[in-house]
């Protein structure tokens, strides 16, 4: 899909067309997103934080005095505004302005929350702490078949109500969303930084789940969105409770984002990355950084989410973000591994060498995988733009599935 703003920044044009699909159900309204970004120069991150910030502000404002359902639309926009303008600043986790924009977020996406009957905040029980997420409760009687869901390197489990949580419960499911480790709820309220056996974050929230008489335990799917690509398959090899899977979309080894981006093959990536001194590589990823959008912001973030002191520590932990070595093998459940044509992160240097397809192939037991197309405005990471054409073929999918 060719870039209709920030021609030459590749990071912020995703973010920008990422905000405009959230418009599909409710989260934004194209002509706020087309006017605020208008007013952002590219790679300027203060800037970017600004006009959003103003944006949101304004936005919570109006919903702060409206009547109930256009107060619940405007809280929704709102917090996803706030969500954008704190996005760029994670390379200085102390800013100040990081953690008032996520807080008002959360409180704006409650506020609307409040105002939607069917759904409620929870707290699942996870080691020492709780997970933040929502439930989302189908009407009609009898056991409903559930989709849990959870997001990637950076989404929230608020943004997940946009990327299939509502369209779920259109759909007869229930559907309970939360941030793991490393996600934004964990991150901000208890330090908690990512960890890639993700089955022993899943593990508790199917505990909390099946507490529930209204969900069919024979029935419950997992979908992970972005990075959560790799991390709902790694959960399922572990977690046999679960009887679908979905990849949005398919990874097979995380890392591969940064062997493309530094130019490098996973091996050396592996022993510099994981070396105790390699002045040459730092200077190499400073360098690439400098040229980079994607890169700039990707170490930005990971360092923030992955507690890392360093770009190379960051990469070396990400390296942990696979499901190779015959993880992908132990999945039993049909899995649905979704594929964007034009991937910002994961396309890879030819079609049959893109993360989705390298997973596909990994996997033994049922699978399909799902292509999007430019064609179909779906092309992009995740199928930002076209969030109503991924969700109905999602859920077609879990339908026939489950």
């Amino acid at each position: 899909m060719r870039r209709l703003l920030f021609e030459d920044d590749a990071q912020f044009w995703f973010e920008t067309l990422r905000l405009f699909g959230h418009a599909s159900y409710g989260g934004a309204d194209f002509g706020e997103v087309l006017s605020t970004a208008s007013r952002i120069t590219a790679g300027d991150y203060d800037g970017w934080h600004d006009a959003w910030l103003a944006t949101a502000e304004r936005v919570a404002a109006e919903a702060a005095a409206a009547q109930p359902i256009s107060a619940r639309d405007g809280f929704l926009r709102a917090s996803t505004y706030f969500r954008a303008a704190e996005f760029f600043l994670h390379g200085t986790p102390a800013d100040p302005r990081i953690d008032y924009a996520y807080r008002r977020g959360v409180e704006c996406f409650d506020a609307a929350a409040a105002r939607i009957p069917w759904l409620e905040p929870v707290e699942i029980p996870y080691e020492t702490t709780t997970l933040r997420g929502y439930f989302y409760r189908a009407p009609g009687p009898g056991p409903r078949p559930t989709l849990v869901m959870h997001n990637g390197f950076d989404g929230s489990a608020e943004e997940l109500h946009y990327f299939g949580a509502l369209g779920g419960h259109e759909r007869g499911y229930h559907v309970l969303t939360f941030d793991g480790p490393g996600q934004p709820g964990a991150i901000h309220r208890d330090g908690l930084v990512f960890r890639p056996d993700w089955e022993q974050v899943v593990g508790p929230v199917l505990d909390f789940l099946l507490t529930d008489p209204g969900v069919d335990p024979a029935r419950i799917g997992l979908l992970g969105v972005s990075l959560g690509g790799v991390l709902a398959p790694r959960a399922a090899a572990f977690e046999p409770r679960l009887a679908a899977v979905v990849a949005v979309d398919g990874v097979y080894d995380g890392s591969s984002v940064f062997t493309g981006l530094l130019g490098l093959e996973r091996a050396e990536l592996e022993r510099r990355a994981r070396a105790e001194r390699d002045d040459e590589f730092d200077e190499l990823i400073a360098a690439a950084r400098a040229k980079s959008p994607v890169l700039r912001w990707a170490c930005d973030h990971g360092r923030y989410v992955m507690g890392a002191p360093t770009d190379r520590r960051f990469l070396a932990a990400y390296l942990d973000y696979h499901v190779m070595d015959g993880i992908a093998e132990r999945i039993t459940c049909p899995v649905l591994v979704c594929e964007a044509a034009d991937d910002l992160f994961f396309a890879g240097d030819t079609p049959e060498e893109s993360e989705p397809r390298r997973l596909y192939r990994a996997l033994t037991g049922p699978k399909r995988l799902s292509s999007f197309t430019a064609e179909e405005g779906a092309d992009a990471h995740c199928h930002a733009g076209a969030q109503r054409l991924a969700v109905g073929r999602i859920f077609d999918w879990l339908d026939a599935t489950l």
